[in-house]
């Protein structure tokens, strides 16, 4: 999996490229424990992301909570299988998803 941060200012545009499953999501969750200070506006941009596991589903979830203390999160261009994965484990009920 790629991961491209994109910083201005309070606002964190965070892009991933391919799979994000067991193998890869103990990395993303180390640069957000790292990169989330100060970050008042969070964007997750999945248009390049291929597959999303339980794993994955974890560490945004974190970041969710994260985020909820100090700004506000949103998940953007999520393609037909991710938006399944979020509809059938209830994400969409609590992620705001554009």
């Amino acid at each position: 999996m790629k991961i491209n941060q994109t910083k201005n200012g309070s606002a964190l545009v965070i892009a991933l490229e391919g799979r994000l499953d067991t193998m890869t999501a103990p990395e993303l969750e180390e640069q957000l424990k790292e990169g989330l200070n100060g970050v008042e506006d969070l964007t997750f941009d999945f248009e390049k992301l291929d597959y999303i596991s339980s794993a994955g589903l974890r560490v945004l979830l974190s970041a969710q909570k994260t985020m909820h203390r100090q700004g506000k999160m949103k998940v953007v261009h999520v393609n037909e299988t991710i938006m399944e994965v979020f509809e059938v484990t209830g994400f969409t009920d609590f992620l705001c998803i554009e």
